[in-house]
């Protein structure tokens, strides 16, 4: 046997989860949500929404404005009932100017900048003075304590906007719109982009329970049956990329010593489209290291940290050509002189996939462990809704998830169904509005 078939064999049990080893995460995994939820020590935050499920009778015009990254979307949105909706307008624009006009995620921009432009952005929505109730999605780390209200946490994703940690998101719009004259938009929810994906899916599937993104971050929510904040179904948001109870290999270490936030954020690191191009990287350099592809010679653009993207991962996995042509093309667009062999674009492929599918299983086991928590007999149809690049783009990525679901629930599998919710953290928040401006409830944990 050659070092490098060695290498190989090394590399697939690294990179293993076998079912045993599933099913004992998931065990792990549901009694974190168990301990989370009785404010006993957790990995997982459970972090309540402080919304139900929709009836998916809403019905009305109202805005979404979407603030996940360095892009926004501001939208109008009709919900025409019996789970329909039609997009009416929308806005998207970046954060940062691409000619240099602005950049207002910089240390140097403030938070009465920031809210001002998203203000802006909403007025050209509506031409009238007419009330209107937004919904608006903010997926960064938060503190609640009701459905509108949020006080930033910190800010993720390379967003540096001052004077926002520690603030109140709901104050800081609702200053803005004021002060350009919209007061008759009237911010009603807050809620993140895994709940907002959920509840777009619960609009028209009452089924709906689970909500997950798949993409450059990783999340799950669910709608827990019995939470601690109320007596009325709640959805939570997990924050299940902070989950730690699930072994990493030397690879996951060595990416996680050099990461933004060493000792945080376990499964994000192993599952993510974030990370999982530079732990392909960090697999394939120790196998240069070693003498073991590409002659040991490691090219100077493979150095680099993050150079692998998602993108690039489903590149290698759906080149299906004989001598892995697309892979060479990519290689030689980086380095010319590379002097590659088939051998080597085929480890290229092997790694990645190594990768891509342990992030998928592991995504699946959050599942598990949420269904088998709101319905531990699975008696119980149950719809999964995923957003995000990984689902929705990576060769064998949901395919994996539907099998994996099956090893791990056995017949029971038959009762899951996994959908693809894109661009569901709109829609959703325009629902959420809705459900906030008419819900008429006693119990104060779900009220504005």
């Amino acid at each position: 046997m050659s070092n490098l078939t060695q290498a190989i064999r090394q590399l697939q049990e690294e990179f293993s989860a076998d079912t045993p080893q599933l099913h004992s995460i998931a065990a792990d995994f549901r009694r974190d949500m168990i301990n989370g939820l009785a404010g006993r020590p957790s990995s997982l935050a459970m972090l309540p929404s402080f919304l139900t499920r929709p009836s998916g009778q809403e019905q009305g015009i109202f805005l979404a404005l979407d603030f996940g990254g360095t892009n926004i979307r501001a939208l109008a949105v009709e919900l025409l009932g019996n789970g329909s909706f039609q997009i009416r307008d929308r806005q998207a624009l970046p954060l940062v100017d691409p000619a240099g006009g602005y950049n207002l995620i910089a240390d140097s921009a403030t938070a009465e900048e920031l809210f001002g432009f998203l203000a802006s952005q909403l007025a050209k929505l509506i031409p009238s003075s007419d009330i209107h109730l937004l919904g608006h999605t903010f997926s960064f780390p938060c503190r609640q304590t009701s459905a509108n209200d949020a006080i930033l946490l910190y800010w993720t994703k390379e967003i540096k906007t001052s004077g926002v940690e520690g603030r109140d998101i709901v104050q800081l719009l609702n200053t803005a719109l004021s002060q350009q004259g919209l007061s008759h938009i009237r911010p009603v929810v807050i809620l993140n982009d895994t709940v907002s994906a959920l509840i777009a899916a619960a609009y028209s599937d009452i089924r709906t329970d689970i909500g997950s993104i798949c993409g450059t971050g990783h999340n799950t929510c669910y709608l827990e049956p019995t939470p601690p904040q109320g007596t009325q179904p709640m959805y939570i948001n997990l924050e299940s990329g902070n989950f730690d109870k699930i072994p990493g290999n030397i690879y996951d270490i060595r990416l996680d010593r050099h990461s933004e936030r060493p000792g945080t954020g376990r499964l994000e690191k192993m599952c993510s489209g974030r990370y999982i191009g530079e732990l392909v990287r960090l697999v394939i350099l120790g196998l240069m290291e070693r003498d073991l592809i590409w002659g040991g010679r490691v090219p100077a653009f493979f150095a680099a940290a993050n150079i692998l993207s998602g993108e690039d991962l489903a590149l290698f996995l759906s080149d299906a050509t004989p001598r892995l042509e697309r892979i060479a093309a990519w290689l030689n667009s980086r380095d010319p002189a590379a002097g590659h062999t088939l051998a080597d674009r085929s480890l290229f492929k092997t790694v990645a996939s190594l990768v891509v599918t342990r992030s998928a299983r592991l995504a699946a086991v959050t599942y598990t462990a949420a269904l088998r928590h709101m319905d531990p007999d699975m008696s119980q149809p149950h719809t999964i809704a995923i957003d995000g690049s990984l689902y929705e783009k990576m060769p064998g990525y949901a395919q994996t998830i539907h099998t994996t679901l099956g090893d791990l629930l056995g017949e029971k599998s038959g009762l899951v169904r996994c959908r693809l919710a894109k661009d569901g953290s709109g829609v959703g928040a325009a629902v959420a509005a809705a459900i906030c401006g008419s819900f008429q409830s006693a119990d104060p944990a779900f009220s504005g």
